[in-house]
């Protein structure tokens, strides 16, 4: 009788372990792991560190492009500001060259002394405004004429001069930070 006990035991024991291996064969087939009773130690790991990995790249991708795509949103706003204002000045140009000729007018006439003074004043905030815009007059008169920044529109001879030198400014010019707004009108020397 112990024996037949004994026996039944084992078979309990062998029926419940014969279960746990099933129902941990289910749980694997659910979970997409193999049931060779392994757990894929080296395999699952490996394939989730490649997911990692390639989200990781991906995140850094992602934030490369946002990184390019910012610092090109602001140079094309710097770029756009530079242009909106180099447009503006060019039409502010006109008016301070009637300004000028108006002053040069008065200056004539010793009579309008306290106007004259009036017109510096006035002439001297543009200078200010231009400067703080970062506009800058172009140096012309009796320089080497250089067609970035200059336009001629009149040749002249002076032995006195070399050629190619600017000895007649006809309208001043003006650029804004490197780039030119208006080209300085200009007559220039050719001796030949």
């Amino acid at each position: 009788m112990q024996q037949d006990e004994k026996l039944k035991e084992e078979d309990i024991a062998a029926e419940q372990e014969v279960q746990k291996e099933t129902e941990t064969e289910e749980i694997y087939e659910e979970n997409g792991e193999e049931a060779s009773g392994e757990t894929g130690g080296e395999d699952m790991p490996d394939a989730k560190d490649q997911e990692i990995d390639n989200l990781k790249n991906r995140l850094l991708r992602l934030q490369a492009d946002f990184e390019n795509f910012r610092r090109r949103s602001n140079q094309e706003k710097i770029q756009l500001s530079a242009f909106v204002t180099a447009s503006v000045v060019g039409k502010f140009l006109k008016v301070l060259d009637n300004f000028e000729r108006a002053e040069e007018s008065v200056a004539k006439n010793a009579d309008h002394e306290s106007l004259l003074t009036g017109m510096k004043q006035i002439r001297k905030q543009f200078a200010e405004v231009f400067k703080e815009l970062g506009v800058e007059e172009i140096e012309a008169m009796n320089k080497k004429f250089d067609p970035n920044l200059h336009e001629a529109v009149m040749r002249g001879e002076n032995s006195e001069l070399e050629d190619e030198t600017i000895d007649m400014v006809l309208e001043k010019g003006y650029k804004m930070q490197d780039k030119v707004i208006r080209h300085s009108k200009v007559r220039v020397i050719s001796n030949e």
